[in-house]
């Protein structure tokens, strides 16, 4: 567990080069933000969460699957996650923010490109 990270992810790294590419300037880990986002992007009042795909249970997604030892504690752990999720999400958009989460699973294989393409139209076009 201790060699889990937590930021700096490839999935994370990912978007964030994406996003700096196409002229998308941001902070990152926002200690003052509920949730700590990964990305804060200020000037469209955004933030986007890079969510790992076991930690954060992507429901129908292959990778989100409970260990068969210590499941209990397993269970326990990501439903934890889930509802902090759930409740810095609600907190975010109290404060007026829009969300972007973007799954790790996203971020692999031939649709990475699209995806992140979809990133980029939805900060332009404000639709987030």
């Amino acid at each position: 567990m201790s060699r889990i990270r937590s930021k700096d992810t490839k999935p994370e790294m990912a978007v964030r080069k994406y996003l700096f590419a196409h002229g998308f300037r941001y902070r990152l880990h926002n200690k003052k933000m509920p949730g700590k986002p990964d990305i804060v992007l200020s000037k469209y009042k955004t933030v986007i969460f890079v969510h790992g795909c076991f930690w954060h249970a992507h429901e129908g997604c292959r990778r989100s699957v409970i260990p068969k030892s210590n499941q209990s504690y397993w269970l326990q752990k990501i439903a934890g996650n889930v509802q902090r999720d759930a409740d810095n999400e609600l907190l975010l958009k109290e404060g007026g923010w829009d969300i972007i989460i973007i799954w790790e699973c996203e971020l692999k294989g031939r649709f990475k490109e699209d995806n992140l393409t979809e990133i980029v139209r939805q900060l332009k076009s404000g639709q987030t």
